[in-house]
């Protein structure tokens, strides 16, 4: 669930592109989520789903697709980044999340897309995939997240950093506290703990720490608000979508074996795992095999 840590030390090959349309879209009397699009608007669309929670989307995304041939959408969720209001945890889950990605799809004229998520937006992608199978034309997946309370790693690596007694019930609720000096206090201090690398630390702003610190411990706190094994429990609805999996062999974040155990229960999907990466995306040889799957997917449903 902190890949938005690894993301800045590892962007590297960006596309030169801007978007093609931004804005916003209502989905509650709340929220607002900013939206953008790139590429070819009469290819085969395709929605991006952010990690983190919270990390909110990046025209990096955009150097996994050929975009001549992808039209590409990518939006930041509710309380990310560039959605309004900043940081607000209210009303703030994965049904809410999935409600807003199929405003987004209809807001659009979208009849069917393919799902692109990594980490926390692998789970959100599948959620997303098992409650609107039929608007789901295949996924492309990325440091697979399934959600479950094993998965969960974030207050385990806080323990002993942070000499703070029920750690995850005060890092909530100082993060969740109305007084800026509280809870920025507290989005620095995990940060810190998080990140050992001052050069990485330094490009960080308090805008962007918030975001991330807010959403990871909010969902993180809830245990993502899911059943247990619930994303695994329902592969059954998506068994026919084709599915691309993507997983860093080192990945020390979302260990491998998730992305196994969700090959295992997935008969329609295909696993990639890529020697010597790590977590983000945005690793070269990972972003390789990404663009690859993508290319190889739209060959197949163009013909």
């Amino acid at each position: 669930m902190r890949e938005i840590i690894f993301s800045l030390a590892a962007m590297g090959c960006l596309q030169a592109v801007e978007p093609n349309t931004e804005g916003y879209l209502q989905v509650s009397d709340k929220h607002q989520i900013y939206y953008e699009t790139y590429g070819n608007a009469a290819a085969t669309p395709v929605v991006i789903l952010h990690g983190g929670p919270g990390a909110g989307c990046k025209k990096e995304y955009t150097q996994f697709f050929d975009l001549s041939a992808w039209h590409v959408v990518m939006f930041d969720q509710r309380g990310a980044m560039r959605s309004i209001p900043f940081a607000s945890m209210e009303e703030n889950t994965p049904e809410h999340s999935i409600a807003d990605i199929e405003a987004l799809r209809k807001h659009l004229n979208i009849t069917k897309w393919a799902v692109f998520g990594n980490s926390w937006g692998s789970c959100l992608a599948l959620l997303y995939g098992q409650a609107h199978p039929g608007a789901c034309l295949g996924f492309f997946l990325e440091g697979t997240f399934l959600g479950r309370e094993q998965d969960i790693g974030i207050f385990d690596e806080l323990k002993g950093k942070l000499a703070l007694e029920d750690l995850p019930k005060v890092c909530h609720t100082q993060l969740m506290d109305p007084n800026p000096d509280v809870y920025m206090a507290m989005a620095k201090e995990i940060m810190r703990c998080l990140i050992q690398d001052p050069a990485i630390l330094e490009k960080i702003d308090d805008r962007y720490m918030l975001s991330v610190t807010r959403a990871i411990i909010h969902y993180a706190y809830h245990k993502c608000f899911l059943k247990p094994n619930a994303v695994i429990d329902n592969m059954h609805k998506i068994n026919h979508i084709p599915g691309f999996i993507v997983h860093g062999s080192l990945d020390t974040v979302n260990l491998p074996r998730q992305a196994h155990t969700l090959h295992e229960n997935w008969k329609s999907s295909h696993l990639f795992i890529v020697d010597g990466a790590g977590h983000s995306c945005f690793e070269p040889v990972i972003a390789k095999q990404l663009l690859e799957v993508t290319q190889d997917f739209n060959k197949q449903y163009s013909n």
